[in-house]
């Protein structure tokens, strides 16, 4: 009898981890879809937002789920504002991939975790712990070996702009992350479809100003790919990502995170011939190796006693 009363959470539990590892291993591929669509990062990111948004819609529709919008409109500034924080965050990670490796671009976007450290305590008015500190100065350390600085060489105009880009899409998605625990009585799901649709609403006057919309060419292979990118990579990857973490505990959906940026590493190297050497390798090692250490290390110490 035990037996059959835990087979049903189990085999849910299952399921949840198969579509977190599917979900993540969809983020991680984004940037080389990116990275062949003949188009300006603004417009790739209002697509994203735009076919994102009406997919989990749609998808929340057939599901019989509604938006709750008086929940909705209770929080509706900060979720415009952080709405607006994700567009340009998109549009800057998208450029990132234009002027650096995808590798590195992702290395670099890895450092959302140690920003919201950093801004803890002005936002949250809470102490950096020891812990903490360590972290950013491992990461910060691996900051310096991607750069090729300790090799003598430096980096090239186009290398640095695609690293500060990179890392100012992180700094802005650290600050969507502060922003988030200001929410009030809102669903993980409607706080996500109200954001992506923000971002797509935010970033539509930018593109009109910014980009001449009707010189644009766009060729059945482009058009491919922005559904790919809308479609696969925001609406199917966050309907899979928000129903696992349902049935996941925070420390098994911060673990499976960590497919991401591999994926996005091996794809570079093995689609895109993008080479890392032993510095830009310990670079990332230090990157994820910090946020790893900070999510997990108390367990590591833990488990060895």
């Amino acid at each position: 009898m035990t037996d059959k009363n835990l087979s049903p959470s189990m085999g849910m539990q299952k399921q949840a981890t198969l579509q977190m590892a599917i979900a993540m291993t969809i983020f991680g591929t984004i940037g080389i879809f990116v990275r062949y669509i003949p188009l300006p990062s603004s417009i790739i990111a209002l697509a994203r937002g735009i076919i994102g948004t009406l997919f989990i819609l749609l998808f929340s529709l057939l599901q019989k789920k509604k938006p709750d919008v008086t929940a909705i409109r209770k929080n509706l500034v900060l979720l415009a504002v952080s709405g607006l924080f994700i567009g340009a965050n998109w549009i800057l990670l998208f450029e990132a991939y234009r002027y650096t490796t995808v590798a590195t671009a992702t290395l670099c976007y890895y450092l959302e975790p140690i920003f919201v450290f950093l801004l803890t305590p002005f936002v949250l008015k809470e102490k950096l712990t020891g812990k903490q500190i360590f972290c950013v100065l491992a990461a910060l350390l691996g900051m310096v070996f991607l750069s090729g600085i300790l090799q003598g060489e430096g980096i090239g105009a186009k290398d640095l702009k695609g690293i500060l880009l990179g890392t100012s899409a992180a700094l802005l998605y650290a600050c969507v992350i502060l922003m988030n625990k200001f929410l009030k009585d809102i669903s993980s799901f409607d706080r996500t479809l109200t954001q992506i649709g923000m971002a797509a609403i935010t970033i539509l006057p930018y593109c009109l100003v910014t980009e001449s919309v009707s010189t644009l060419t766009f060729g059945g292979t482009t058009i491919l790919l922005l559904l790919v990118v809308g479609i696969l990579n925001t609406g199917i990857s966050y309907t899979l990502y928000f129903a696992a973490m349902k049935d996941l505990s925070a420390s098994t959906t911060a673990l499976f995170s960590y497919i991401d940026p591999v994926v996005a590493i091996i794809l570079s190297t093995v689609i895109l011939r993008e080479t890392m050497g032993l510095y830009d390798c310990i670079g990332a090692v230090l990157i994820l190796g910090s946020t790893l250490y900070y999510e997990f290390g108390d367990k590591i110490s833990f488990a060895k006693k």
